[in-house]
């Protein structure tokens, strides 16, 4: 009887991934100076969201891990990125609770085309330019190309001894 490999959390793999419904907010600048800004008004949405839901009557969800979208992270510095950050919700979600006036939450959906690519970071965020790395040469080495926009799913935070990072990418088959 033939053996099966599990394969490492830390290997790329390329996966499918349907588009996730979520709420979001901008932020603006190094991740550590910008998110403690932003993320209460962010989760204070989404749980005042979960308990009004509850309060109704209503099905509610689990409020999951957060999620990161940096666009511009490779060729700025720091302290001149922007990114959404946001926090997955039911699909039949129509309007946002706003916890913070000058903070607007809106609702978006984000799109992955089906398919992306994938990889466990574990350690400091500061050190995922190799694991980011490895998932490109992983992509490319599979007959893919990247169709979107550098994507983390935050396991753990940033506060957590060992850090647990997904990185994603949307990848579609490259042609000829």
């Amino acid at each position: 009887m033939p053996t099966t490999r599990k394969s490492k959390q830390t290997e790329p793999k390329i996966v499918k991934r349907p588009k996730q419904k979520m709420a979001v907010i901008l932020a603006h600048g190094d991740p550590n100076v910008a998110l403690p800004k932003v993320l209460p008004a962010l989760y204070g949405s989404v749980y005042t969201l979960k308990f009004d839901l509850k309060k109704a009557g209503k099905e509610t969800f689990k409020v999951g891990a957060l999620f990161g979208r940096w666009s511009d992270w490779t060729d700025k510095p720091k302290e001149q990125w922007t990114g959404v950050v946001g926090l997955p919700v039911p699909p039949n979600t129509r309007k946002l609770p706003q916890k913070d006036p000058n903070l607007e939450v809106k609702l978006d959906t984000w799109d992955y085309g089906g398919t992306v690519a994938e990889i466990l970071h574990i350690g400091p965020y500061s050190e995922e330019r190799p694991t980011v790395q490895r998932l490109q040469e992983f992509v490319e080495a599979s007959g893919y190309e990247i169709a979107g926009v550098h994507e983390e799913e935050y396991l753990t935070s940033p506060q957590a001894k060992v850090q647990k990072t997904i990185i994603r990418y949307p990848v579609k088959k490259r042609k000829g």
